[in-house]
């Protein structure tokens, strides 16, 4: 089935390439060792050096991710929910490949007509695509293959965009900020699937050799901020990137309410699992309760007890539970019943972003940092800390379409809009998560059995 590439309605616009370019402008070659200023331009235009010079960063960030894999590591598939790493370089090449250069570049042919069928994600009006659940039962085509195509593409597009003349170019140029802001995700994707895969192997391998000291490390004391009964608005408004679950921006109304000024610690949660929390069923969802039951879950997702002491396997290896930092890896039903055994709740969606936007915030840890984990919250008084970044903090919030919204038309209205039941909303970011691509208006989503992506929790209290 032909993509309905020309009636693909996109909510962004060459800003949203600026906003990919100015974020990181200010972040030093940490991941990307090509250069130290990576984007030293002005933005009174975009031309096709600046969108190409973004282009390559990011692809090659995503590349620069597999470094420590082994050849093998490319190919495994350790649970359904997550794919294998050289799936997520396959699929990442696809869109381009999909949505720009078959559409648009006349002189292109595509470099296996199966591989539309293969790294196909969800877009039915694409065509057919292979099951999410078996992508690691295919060794073929090879890492190797994989790595030629992204070439290919990356060839193709190089030498493509400079011989474009407008308006394509200022079309070319809004698809591509959006294919990089999806591979931004995929980036994300790519090391909470790695954990996954290296966290089912018994030999407990580390992604990277690089022990913490968070330990020792002082957090801040647990303060409530207050939020303020009145109205509000919720979701985004400006020029730059967003996606379309994040608009309309409109009206709601806020009743008094408090959220905690950081996200709840290993500590915290520990001391519940040791009052019994797990086997407290009235703290639990019904259907939270259920699913504890069915997969005798007793702590979160991938900590381990040996000998009486507890540890956490992370992208660093199995590390001693380092008690300062943020728990992450919680289930919705977790957190939920987390909260109501501290006598609190989870927070809207409406209070987070309320307090995200006209509170004193801080940032933690991002992809660019390379600790590949949550690291222990610090900040002032009065300041809602590590808002974005560290760990995605579930609310209580259903992911659902804010009033006036409408999916956009054609494949790429798939990318949000049919995925509108059943889960719920997580904001922030975690430590995967690439700065340039995180906002406080951003909606993540889950399903609230949902244990592998970087999850935690932020309490949230009324005010009588």
């Amino acid at each position: 089935m032909p993509v309905e590439t020309k009636d693909v309605c996109l909510t962004a616009s060459l800003s949203n390439l600026k906003a990919i370019l100015s974020h990181l402008k200010q972040q030093e070659g940490v991941i990307n060792t090509t250069s130290k200023t990576l984007f030293p331009v002005s933005f009174e235009t975009i031309t096709p050096d600046t969108v190409l010079k973004a282009y390559h960063d990011i692809r090659a960030t995503t590349m620069n991710l597999t470094m420590p894999l082994e050849t093998e590591d490319y190919v495994i598939q350790s649970c359904p929910e997550a794919s294998p790493p050289k799936w997520h370089l396959a699929h990442t090449t696809w869109f381009f490949e999909t949505f720009i250069l078959q559409p648009f570049c006349d002189t292109y042919r595509p470099e296996q007509d199966a591989y539309r069928m293969l790294f196909n994600s969800y877009y039915e009006q694409v065509g057919p695509y292979f099951p999410r659940d078996r992508r690691g039962t295919l060794s073929r085509p090879t890492v190797q293959d994989i790595i030629h195509y992204r070439q290919k593409v990356d060839d193709q597009i190089t030498q493509w965009i400079p011989r474009l003349s407008m308006p394509l170019f200022s079309r070319i140029a809004e698809l591509i900020g959006w294919g990089l802001h999806h591979e931004q995700q995929h980036q994300e994707l790519l090391m909470m699937d790695i954990l996954a895969n290296f966290a089912a192997n018994p030999l407990f391998p580390a992604y990277q050799d690089n022990p913490s000291t968070w330990e020792s490390l002082t957090i801040s004391p647990w303060q409530w901020l207050e939020i303020p009964e009145g109205i509000t608005f919720l979701g985004y408004e400006g020029t730059g990137f967003s996606y379309d679950n994040e608009k309309p921006r409109h009206k709601v109304w806020l009743t008094p309410a408090r959220i905690a000024n950081r996200t709840v610690t290993n500590h915290e949660f520990l001391e519940f699992i040791l009052d019994g929390g797990y086997q407290n069923p009235t703290l639990w969802l019904s259907d939270g309760w259920h699913w504890l039951l069915d997969h005798h879950w007793q702590h979160p997702r991938y900590w381990h007890q040996i000998d009486g002491e507890w540890f956490e396997f992370t992208l660093l290896g199995l590390l001693p539970l380092q008690l300062n930092a943020p728990v992450v890896h919680l289930s919705y039903y977790e957190a939920d019943a987390f909260a109501r055994w501290r006598g609190g709740r989870l927070p809207t969606e409406a209070e987070w972003e309320w307090a995200a936007t006209h509170l004193p915030i801080t940032a933690s840890n991002f992809l660019e940092s390379q600790i590949f984990h949550p690291e222990p919250v610090i900040g002032p008084l009065n300041t809602m800390l590590a808002t974005l970044g560290g760990v995605w903090e579930w609310t209580q919030s259903p992911y659902a379409p804010y009033p006036g919204y409408h999916a956009p038309k054609g494949a790429l209205g798939e990318y949000n809009g049919k995925f509108m039941n059943g889960q719920y909303v997580l904001r922030g970011g975690c430590a995967l998560t690439p700065q340039s691509h995180i906002r406080t208006t951003y909606r993540n989503f889950f399903s609230p059995e949902s244990t592998w992506a970087f999850s935690g929790l932020r309490l949230a209290g009324d005010v009588q």
